[in-house]
């Protein structure tokens, strides 16, 4: 896997691997040369995954810290493994995983839902995108195990990525104002049509 299928790579692998170990090819030594760390990690830490371990990958990660260990590598793995995990699920039992042996990549699967392994994949796809930006690599690769502990999917154990639905009954909306309704307008007076005559003025008597 280290040399990517390239035969001239995997030879000049295995020389480095002699000159590293004094001419002899040991398993340790190999893991060292290339900064990876022993596979059983990742069932390691699936599994706390799985269980909600947190001691568990408290543990792990301490120790791996302590390793000179390739996150970017470590993530690429672990996709692999959430890739075979969800393969198992749909496809069969005739699936197998170069990472982990049958009876770990059986229980993983039964263990974990398909919505988890998606969300894992995915979430560890975007913290190997995004590795560079953290302050270091070790810091990027604990903070995605983080995330991976503590997101589920809706109506997991974890945070929900989608907020739950409110179980306080909905405030009424307010009523609207109510505005007095305006005084009629005066009826228009009547404009009579008989002619008013002035009355007649009185003629004097004769003196």
């Amino acid at each position: 896997r280290a040399a990517d299928g390239s035969l001239r790579d995997g030879l000049s692998l295995l020389d480095q691997a002699l000159a590293f170990g004094s001419g002899a090819v040991r398993h340790d030594d190999v893991l060292a040369m290339l900064g990876t760390i022993d596979r059983r990690a990742l069932a390691t830490l699936a599994d706390a995954l799985m269980t909600g371990d947190r001691a568990s990958l408290r543990v792990e990660l301490k120790r791996i810290g302590e390793l000179s260990v390739d996150y970017a590598g470590l993530l690429g793995e672990l996709l692999v493994l959430w890739h075979d995990i969800a393969a198992r699920q749909v496809l069969g039992d005739d699936v197998e995983s170069e990472l982990v042996d049958d009876a770990t990549l059986l229980r993983l699967a039964d263990g974990l839902t398909p919505e988890d392994v998606q969300l894992y994949y995915q979430l560890t796809l975007m913290a190997r995108r995004d590795l560079d930006l953290a302050p270091d690599q070790r810091t990027g690769f604990e903070m995605a195990l983080l995330r991976l502990m503590a997101f589920k999917p809706a109506g997991g154990d974890g945070a929900q990525l989608a907020p739950p639905a409110s179980t306080r009954p909905a405030p009424a909306p307010a009523a609207a104002p109510v505005r007095p309704m305006p005084a009629p307008a005066p009826a228009p007076r009547a404009v009579s049509s008989i002619a008013l005559t002035p009355a007649p003025t009185p003629t004097p008597a004769p003196a």
